[in-house]
């Protein structure tokens, strides 16, 4: 039972950090517009933090920009001065019905800077991944202690090593995925 354990909370842990990076390359901003880079913005919403998902509709009429239409008059000025404040880098327009956020293309140095960032998150990911595996391989040597067989521990490390391959190749791939979108002109 307790070598299941210990490979069904590695794999957990290895899933969710590819999870945690694909959410994250997700906000990278790569010349497309997608509604998604406003995901992280949040506006004041009567007197508390909420997205602006939760006070407009978001829209991508093309592929160069967003559309944002509020709810509320109100809430104009706090969507423009939160996006402005954010780092998205860029600056809305608004007609007084719908805000447009267009999306600039990307510089080349720009380019370079986002595969950089994006490299630096796949990173973070692998050395979750790596701790992930060090703890799984760190409870079955003590489980050895506990009665376990050598041979039966040797095996589970066989198998949380194999874990370990198959989520840092998935990270590769998402990373892969995400450099090829930031370069693409």
């Amino acid at each position: 039972m307790e070598v299941k354990e210990y490979l069904q909370n590695a794999e957990d842990s290895m899933q969710l950090a590819v999870e945690y990076l694909d959410d994250t390359l997700s906000h990278i901003r790569a010349g497309k517009a997608s509604a998604r880079l406003l995901d992280g913005i949040r506006v004041n919403y009567y007197g508390s933090q909420a997205p602006i998902s939760n006070v407009a509709n978001i829209s991508v009429p093309d592929a160069r920009t967003i559309a944002i239409t509020p709810w509320e008059k109100s809430m104009f000025k706090e969507i423009e001065k939160a996006i402005i404040n954010s780092d998205l880098g860029v600056t809305p327009e608004n007609n007084g019905e719908v805000i447009r956020i267009n999306i600039p293309p990307l510089t080349e140095d720009r380019r370079k800077q986002l595969v950089k960032q994006s490299k630096a998150e796949a990173e973070q990911a692998k050395v979750s991944v790596r701790n992930a595996r060090r703890e799984a391989i760190d409870g079955l040597k003590k489980e050895i202690k506990n009665g376990l067989s050598e041979d039966v521990e040797k095996d589970a490390e066989g198998k949380v090593q194999k874990l370990h391959d198959k989520y840092m190749k998935n990270i590769d791939e998402v990373f892969a995925l995400k450099e090829k979108e930031i370069l693409t002109v």
